[in-house]
């Protein structure tokens, strides 16, 4: 993971009309961390899907080097699979390595329940399984929405040790999270910092300006 890196320069985010941040600019290289603060609707989650790819910037640049793996509140398994093929079934789309989904399923403490039906899991067992999910990718860049939601104390230091372990291999984490995780010495992002002056809606007249 030594090559990862997630750069965003001076981007903004358009949703619905209204411009939510503009001005982020971030810049984050392999074993580093970063924190996104802010009340919510200030746009934390958009921007973590504007770094994976699923939101266009509105303008500026994202760089992305090495795969990127999503955790919000979708939980992106087949609910009537059990939960090792569910999962297996994102792990050879990602290429994982063999041992993979074995491998995140011990992380979050989900093996006894690995021929269980995903519909069957708890909230809290769904959110572990989707933070597996993330694990099995073997991507590089984790992008985590508020990640420790649903999560009782113990399953909550599963994360935070799949977090370090992560950093400390070289990974990169963003994530926005009003649990503490172990992120090191993140870069703490507000994007209350980015509001628009003064916030207001865009018109399709103004969308080239």
């Amino acid at each position: 993971m030594n090559g990862a890196g997630l750069h965003l320069s001076d981007v903004a985010c358009l949703r619905g009309g209204r411009m939510l941040f503009r001005g982020v600019s971030l810049s984050l290289n392999a074993g580093a961390s970063a924190l996104l603060t802010g009340p919510n609707g200030v746009g934390k989650s958009s921007l973590l899907r504007l770094c994976a790819g699923l939101l266009p910037a509105f303008s500026g640049t994202v760089m992305r080097h090495g795969a990127v793996a999503l955790a919000d509140e979708r939980l992106a398994l087949d609910s009537e699979l059990p939960l090792a093929r569910a999962l297996d079934f994102w792990a050879r789309l990602d290429d994982s390595a063999n041992g993979a989904v074995a491998a995140a399923l011990d992380a979050m403490a989900l093996a006894p329940l690995a021929d269980v039906p995903v519909r069957i899991l708890s909230t809290g067992q769904r959110k572990r399984a989707m933070l597996a999910r993330v694990i099995a990718s073997g991507a590089p860049v984790w992008l985590l929405d508020e990640p420790g939601n649903g999560l009782d104390t113990a399953s909550l230091d599963l994360l935070g040790t799949a977090v370090a372990k992560h950093l400390a291999g070289g990974g990169i984490v963003v994530t926005a999270s009003h649990q503490p995780l172990p992120l090191g010495a993140p870069v703490i992002l507000s994007l209350t910092d980015h509001l628009p002056d003064p916030p207001h809606l865009l018109y399709p007249g103004e969308w080239d300006a």
